[in-house]
């Protein structure tokens, strides 16, 4: 119940995601960048593939090669806009699409980085069917700290399902084992409650992940946008979010309790680890590329999601924002604890920093029905996440990214 009732609560407020306006105001991006320095992340989207996954909501295309290198071009020029008007860069998170379907461009792209900015981390997202041992090479000499690979589960029917034809999840084990040891940090995607995926198919993804001593592995649930949403029912049946519970308490028992440490909600590492959920390691973050978004000082930014609306408005010197939408003060504090919330805990002195309040007389109706529900537990200015509260923040997190991928749905349709 109360999952659902915090999900309800989440999903009802994601419904402002379509309210956001096309007219952009960007007369404050110079001033917030000078101020922030290098406490704003940098996203950079790269959004090609080999193949569409059919599940996936982010803004991608067929690869292309002439178009892909177009884009990287393009990425440069943009780049370089934020440079001029103050942003230090510092730790930067590459997703798409596949950011390494062209290995050179990618190199060309990160050394630009590294002699406009002071790089210190580098995460990067891949597929199995990317990775030989040039490319794993390539990738280490290219300084990435953190690798990042979708496998989503190693059950080959449940590939099929999931329209991944071209690779059988004994290739993915091959292809871990070759990057394994070779990165500060190797992360494995997996996802679950998929509507074809049972709870032993699942377990066994788990189990493999774990026999592998892999470092970290980020789980999934299902969060399609209405249309996608749509087109899995018709293929398979409906989405049954009531089984998420008991996929999500296989996570508990077999991940949690075997030493593996939370650093979100669905994230779990051995060690300290970085993950790829900058939203919780920044508290603003620019997004570069055609459908990438960005958050700063309150403000949501979306860039163009067409490739050609992308490069018009880039090659004319214009940041290729096309919507965006202010919060409210409450919004926003809530929009924070829920970023932190995700990342297991609230230090309740930079929720001051940032809102110049204390957050028990900002959002005291919320953190008390929390506390009630015993989803956190507070100590020494730190509200923490319990074991029990998991899966409702996850419950959350899980609607407000589906909100989020309701409005990429709705910018892709739309040409925007």
């Amino acid at each position: 119940m109360i999952p659902w009732f915090v999900g309800s609560v989440v999903r009802n407020e994601g419904k402002k995601f379509l309210r956001f306006t096309g007219d952009v105001d960007l007369s404050q991006l110079s001033s917030e960048g000078e101020t922030r320095g290098d406490r704003v992340s940098l996203y950079i989207h790269i959004p090609f593939c080999r193949t569409l996954c059919p599940f996936c909501c982010f803004n991608r295309y067929l690869f292309k090669e002439e178009q892909a290198r177009s884009y990287f071009i393009d990425l440069r020029k943009e780049v370089d806009m934020y440079g001029a008007l103050g942003f230090k860069f510092n730790d930067f998170y590459f997703g798409g699409g596949t950011p390494t379907v062209l290995m050179d461009e990618l190199g060309d792209f990160i050394a630009y980085l590294r002699a406009k900015f002071d790089v210190r981390r580098i995460s990067l997202e891949t597929t199995p069917r990317e990775l030989t041992p040039d490319t794993v090479a390539q990738l280490q000499t290219l300084g990435i700290n953190r690798l990042s690979v979708g496998v989503q589960s190693f059950d080959n029917t449940l590939l099929k399902a999931m329209g991944r034809t071209l690779f059988k999840g004994e290739d993915s084990i091959e292809k871990l084992k070759l990057v394994q040891g070779k990165f500060d940090t190797v992360n494995v995607d997996l996802m679950f409650n998929f509507p074809t995926q049972t709870l032993e198919q699942f377990r066994s993804d788990v189990k493999i992940f774990k026999d592998m001593g892999i470092d970290q592995a980020t789980f999934y649930p299902l969060m399609p946008s209405p249309h996608k949403m749509d087109a899995l029912e018709r293929k398979f049946r409906r989405v049954d979010t009531s089984r998420e519970k008991r996929f999500y308490d296989i996570i508990l028992h077999e991940v949690l309790d075997s030493g593996y440490k939370p650093a979100t909600a669905w994230c779990f590492s051995r060690g300290d680890r970085m993950i790829d959920e900058y939203i919780i390691d920044y508290d603003d973050y620019i997004g570069v590329g055609a459908g990438s978004v960005g958050f700063l000082g309150g403000d949501f930014l979306v860039n163009s999601f067409s490739l050609e609306g992308y490069h018009n408005l880039v090659a004319q010197g214009k940041l290729p924002i096309v919507r965006m939408r202010r919060l409210s003060e409450l919004e926003h504090c809530r929009y924070y604890m829920l970023t932190q919330f995700f990342g297991m805990g609230l230090n309740a002195e930079s929720f001051r920093k940032r809102f110049g309040a204390d957050i028990h007389s900002k959002l005291w109706a919320e953190l008390i029905f929390f506390k009630m529900a015993g989803i956190i537990q507070e100590r020494d200015g730190l509200i923490s996440v319990s074991r029990r509260g998991m899966y409702p923040v996850g419950t959350m997190m899980k609607e407000f990214f589906a909100s989020l991928n309701t409005l990429r749905e709705y910018c892709i349709e739309s040409g925007i």
